[in-house]
């Protein structure tokens, strides 16, 4: 099966971690692919933690933002990508004191005028504490009309558990947005019990629900969906070998997946390289790459197509 042309959806995947080098080279003067490469190199969670901030910090301009977006949906496009949902780091921006209702316009006309429809999802900080995340839930909904359709939030569970954000996401979903938080990457799987009690429609990553049989029945029950981002554990240490990865023991007990890159740039993946590596290393036959696939319309928050 040609897995380029496999029509398929994005569903978890940040705007920042998809700055290429090459990209990062036309936004800073003197910089040199060689040392965005290096700068952009880690060994566990909190040295990507570190990347990722480096990688934002260099992003200091709404145009920067839009010429991210512009090269991003290009890729997609090769990649057979029929829909994306594109996380913003809409908590960095605010974070950064940078005026997010400047730089979200240009990042959503770009979009618009991509080849892939792109829908947006706003992340905050969990670590950063409520006051922060209420700033950004309300910055989401006050975007719905604009193609804003979730929210968030990412980076250290340990320091910012999903339950301390409960109102956050009770607020968000009156509001008509989807609560689609990260859980299970770094921490175990109470994370994504705390994801569910959150109204979760999907959680990203969520692979340590494998070590909880009744937490994988209450997904399955539920149907929400785990977004599988393989290489993306391996590079970060979620888990110790590419080996060792939980996604056909997730699948094969029934657990919604989809297939996703996360930060392509950083993790140097693309989708159809997380799909080869389904196929390759774990076995997916033809016909479970096209469910995976499929699920990727299917779990869209919102309308795509072929869902």
């Amino acid at each position: 099966m040609d897995l380029r042309s496999l029509p398929k959806a994005e569903l978890h995947l940040h705007l920042e971690g998809a700055a290429e080098p090459e990209t990062l080279c036309r936004i800073v003067a003197g910089l040199t692919v060689e040392e965005a490469r290096a700068r952009m190199r880690f060994r566990d969670f909190g040295e990507f933690l570190q990347a990722f901030k480096w990688v934002h910090g260099c992003l200091r301009r709404p145009e920067h933002f839009a010429l991210v977006m512009r090269t991003l949906a290009e890729r997609l496009a090769e990649q057979g990508v029929r829909h994306a949902e594109i996380n913003v780091s809409a908590g960095v921006l605010l974070w950064r004191g940078l005026p997010l209702d400047e730089f979200f316009p240009a990042i959503a006309e770009a979009a618009a005028q991509g080849p892939v429809p792109v829908q947006f999802i706003f992340d905050a900080v969990r670590q950063f504490g409520l006051d922060h995340v209420r700033a950004t839930a309300e910055a989401a909904v006050r975007w719905r009309e604009h193609g804003v359709v979730g929210f968030g939030i990412g980076g250290d569970e340990a320091r910012g558990p999903a339950r301390a954000y409960r109102e956050v996401f009770e607020f968000v979903r009156r509001h008509g947005l989807a609560a689609v938080p990260h859980g299970g990457e770094t921490t175990g799987p109470e994370s994504v019990w705390e994801a569910l009690e959150c109204g979760a429609r999907r959680i990203g990553h969520g692979i340590r629900a494998i070590e909880d049989p009744a937490l994988m029945e209450e997904l399955r029950r539920r149907d929400v969906p785990l977004e599988i981002c393989i290489t993306s554990n391996v590079c970060t240490g979620a888990v110790r070998r590419l080996e060792d990865h939980p996604v056909r023991r997730l699948f094969e007990a029934g657990v919604p997946l989809v297939l996703n890159t996360d930060d392509p740039a950083l993790f140097q993946t693309t989708l159809v390289r997380e799909y080869e590596l389904a196929r390759d290393v774990f076995g997916f036959t033809d016909d479970e790459l096209r469910q995976l696939a499929e699920n990727s319309f299917r779990y869209a928050l919102a309308a795509s197509p072929l869902s």
